[in-house]
């Protein structure tokens, strides 16, 4: 995409923004596509396995968890789980994670949150097993461009069939701001994961504010999408 497609951010940069509380992808109050599209994500089921990949410290992983539903995130920053933990007063317990050298897992006490920290890369069906659904919001705009294929190919091997997957991207003219968090149009979201699932545009919501006019931007639009997995 333009300028974008070279461009890479590391994990210590990641790390060094939570250090520095730069941090205003993180949305104190939940989102509210999720609150609005619930429904889409559940399909009227209970006690559902939900994949938070990229998980910062979302809130709406405890709104889910207090539903019955068993949440699994994963986050680079130890600094960000834990953050979760103490904000929602939940006790948790460490223990590290033997098939990947220096990863941790914080898990809740009550048992139905359980959050890795260390890279997406590393995980696999075989540690954290399969998802009923997943919210992923900041992630995959967030991954480096080159990396997209790779997440997305991982993300199809931790997915049960019949799952649901909301996806916020975003939309903006990405000449005028590198990322993160990145540009990916419809297409490429067709291309990436077409031959796993149906894909369905839910709603384009303007989310244009005063950020994004320092950015150098005129538009910024979230964009949901459902994708169900047919493979």
């Amino acid at each position: 995409i333009g300028s974008q497609k070279d461009r890479v951010v590391t994990e210590e940069e990641w790390l060094q923004r939570w250090e520095m509380s730069n941090i205003g992808f993180h949305k104190e109050r939940g989102h509210p596509l999720l609150q609005k599209y619930l429904d889409v994500l559940l399909n009227g089921r209970s006690g559902l396995r939900i994949f938070f990949p990229l998980c910062g410290k979302a809130v709406e992983m405890k709104w889910l968890a207090d539903m019955g539903h068993s949440v699994v995130g994963v986050e680079v920053s130890e600094q960000a789980l834990k953050e979760f933990f103490a904000e929602h007063s939940l006790p948790y317990c460490e223990e590290p994670v033997s098939e990947i050298s220096g990863a941790k897992k914080l898990q809740s006490t009550s048992g139905n949150i359980s959050l890795y920290c260390c890279s997406i890369y590393d995980l696999s069906s075989s540690i954290v097993d399969k998802f009923d659904g997943v919210w992923d919001r900041g992630a995959l705009v967030a991954v480096n461009p080159c990396d997209r294929q790779r997440y997305v190919s991982l993300m199809i091997t931790l997915m049960e069939k019949n799952s649901s997957y909301l996806l916020v991207t975003v939309s903006y003219d990405p000449n005028k701001h590198k990322g993160p968090p990145f540009y990916v149009p419809e297409s490429e979201i067709k291309s990436l994961f077409g031959n796993h699932c149906e894909i369905k545009c839910l709603q384009k919501v303007n989310d244009f504010s005063d950020k994004h006019r320092q950015w150098g931007l005129d538009y910024f639009l979230e964009v949901l999408y459902i994708l169900k997995f047919v493979a």
